[in-house]
């Protein structure tokens, strides 16, 4: 049986991130574990030969993890009431830089997360077109199990 005392919780801030945090937060509850939300600032570097970058790049980069770790707090002061109702005792968070899943996948190894859940939706349209499924890298390079949250699924279908 799987021993699961530690979650970890990418978001992106996206519309489904509350969703993503919810499920994370009944699934943390239920196995009375630690809860641990990210955010990764993606890193422009890879990107450079499809755009001129501004001279102050590394400026926008600082302002952008700054304007994220302001997010995150936020995020956890609106989602507070959520994580304590579904039985979670404690929640870290995290904001870093580079690219996301690998970011997320390194983290998950780094500290031997014994499961992630994270929302299969996040980019749409040409985004996910130039950074592809950070979903769908994460589940197949991740070091432990991966517990994937469709957002957009409402099943209200009576149990029979």
């Amino acid at each position: 049986m799987l021993d699961v005392k530690n979650v970890l919780a990418p978001i992106d801030f996206s519309e489904n991130s509350q969703k993503v945090a919810e499920a994370a937060a009944k699934i943390t509850g239920r196995f009375d574990a630690h809860l641990y939300l990210v955010f990764v600032v993606q890193n422009f570097d890879d990107y450079s030969g499809f755009f001129v970058p501004p001279l102050n790049l590394p400026t926008l980069v600082e302002e952008l993890f700054q304007s994220a770790q302001h997010r995150m707090d936020d995020f956890l002061s609106e989602n507070k009431e959520i994580f304590t109702t579904s039985g979670v005792k404690e929640v870290s968070s995290e904001v870093l830089t580079g690219d996301v899943a690998e970011e997320i996948m390194s983290l998950a190894n780094e500290r031997m997360f014994d499961l992630i859940v994270m929302g299969t939706h996040g980019y749409k349209g040409v985004e996910r077109i130039l950074f592809g499924s950070v979903a769908e890298k994460v589940v197949k390079k991740a070091c432990c199990p991966v517990l994937t949250v469709n957002p957009y699924n409402q099943c209200t279908g009576v149990k029979k």
